[in-house]
């Protein structure tokens, strides 16, 4: 199917309009008119209600009203992903191209050419799909796909982010290693006012407990041997922004009471210190323990741990939402392809139900691992069991019997090319939700910018 490609088109003279729409109607362009500034704004909010937007605006610079120029400004701040391409008078084209300086893609003079139009057009799509690649590939690199995964256990996680994001609750994050909840405290730290501000990371349990503390607070130079000059703690560095702890259970008692006060008071005192610093910064914590029973076992502080739970959110296992493995498999696959420079786009149905029948204590990070090693291995187009590790393919064998169908209604199984099965269970989502693209992508647990991207790719934009 064709891939559906959609320009805008303001321009006051409507023969213009005209002729342009039948040069590029011809050439399978969906073709949008407004005659002037403000109906152009207007026709981009009602494409933005359907969750459509135009690829490519051509805009008269000079019109009535609203100019284009100052339509451009205007377009620059609502779709700034949209190239913007300038129709002027031959006699005007030094302020075509100072506007180019101020961002738009290219201009044509009146009247267009039919082949330079159509080719400038052309080109102006091509690099609005690389710019929405680029934005789609560094959200899928830096974790910004959210979850990936429709089980209700993940809609729920991905429900408190946007609860708790928002606001400046310190949020305590629970679950095994390798369910990613690092992910999460980088969903939390983007939806928080704080977004543009420092996210500092510190893994409490791989630093030594003496070097723990002057890491989180600092020192003052000759605070002890080898402190030639003042360095700022993780405090200071993430002040204004987030600071994320993780593996918080493993911190020592002693320090357990200077983090209460930090948390208590926003101040610290770095070693070496007698001066109280003021800091601004939301902390949040991640554990792999139960830190409730850490606490009735006296090796964790009480108040600390009331202090840290004000909102509480819990990843679920990858045993506990196995209906998300297929789309877990396409997504790692894609990006583990990417990173190896080897595509595997189909994997056999015995495979999959070889990962079905597995419980993952290692959770997300062994399914990644997992399939990063059949990746590699593989010599043919689909990979399939025998690229799987014996405690996988045997732990299917000696199952007594696993019935995963009730589970994945949510997810079809059946077919062996992810591509496939992606886009159908994209369609079976939409079915689901009436077609509203907002409640399809939460459902998917996408981005409403992911979803639009896979509807141009599958060819269902018309849905």
């Amino acid at each position: 199917m064709t891939e559906e490609r959609i320009v805008l088109i303001v321009d006051d003279e409507p023969g213009h309009r005209m002729m342009v729409r039948a040069v590029l109607e011809e050439e399978n362009w969906t073709v949008l008119e407004a005659e002037s500034g403000e109906r152009a704004l207007q026709v981009l909010a009602e494409e933005a209600e359907s969750d459509t937007y135009p690829d490519v605006a051509m805009v008269d610079m000079k019109m009535p009203g609203m100019d284009g120029m100052q339509l451009l400004k205007e377009l620059q701040i609502r779709r700034s992903s949209m190239p913007v391409v300038l129709l002027t008078a031959f006699g005007s084209v030094g302020s075509a191209v100072d506007a180019m300086k101020k961002g738009a893609f290219d201009y044509l003079t009146k009247p267009a050419d039919n082949d330079e139009l159509t080719a400038v057009i052309g080109k102006a799509f091509e690099y609005h799909k690389l710019l929405e690649e680029n934005v789609r590939l560094r959200a899928e690199v830096s974790g910004e796909v959210d979850f990936i995964g429709a089980s209700p256990g993940i809609e729920r996680v991905r429900d408190l982010i946007g609860q708790a994001g928002p606001s400046e609750a310190t949020v305590l994050i629970l679950g095994p290693s390798g369910t990613g909840k690092e992910l999460v405290a980088e969903g939390l730290h983007r939806a928080s006012n704080r977004a543009n501000r420092p996210l500092i990371k510190v893994n409490c349990a791989a630093l030594p407990d003496d070097l723990l503390e002057s890491e989180l607070f600092g020192y003052e130079r000759g605070a002890f041997t080898g402190a030639v000059k003042d360095k700022p703690g993780r405090f200071q560095l993430a002040d204004g922004g987030t600071l994320f702890l993780d593996e918080i259970g493993e911190i020592p008692a002693a320090l357990q009471a200077k983090l209460l006060r930090a948390l208590q008071e926003k101040t610290i005192e770095p070693l070496g210190s007698i001066k109280p610093i003021h800091v601004d910064t939301r902390i949040i914590a991640a554990t792999n323990r139960n830190l409730k029973k850490e606490v009735d076992a006296g090796r964790f502080r009480e108040d600390l741990y009331y202090r840290l739970a004000v909102l509480e959110i819990r990843i679920p296992p990858l045993v506990e939402r196995k209906e998300d493995l297929p789309l877990l498999v396409s997504f790692l696959l894609r990006r583990l392809g990417n990173k190896n420079n080897k595509i595997i786009r189909t994997v056999t149905p015995a495979f999959l139900d070889a990962l079905s029948g597995y419980d993952w204590p290692g959770n997300v990070r062994e399914l990644e691992n997992v399939l990063e090693r059949a990746l590699i291995l593989s010599r043919a187009d689909a990979l399939g069991t025998d690229l799987l590790p014996p405690q996988i393919t045997g732990a299917r064998e000696a199952a007594i019997q696993f019935d995963i169908e009730p589970q994945m209604s949510a997810i079809p199984m059946a077919p062996a090319n992810l591509e496939e099965a992606e886009k159908q269970a994209i369609i079976q989502a939409l079915e689901e939700n009436g077609n509203h693209r907002e409640r399809t992508a939460d459902a998917l647990g996408i981005s409403r910018r992911t979803l639009q991207y896979k509807l141009k790719k599958y060819g269902l934009t018309r849905r």
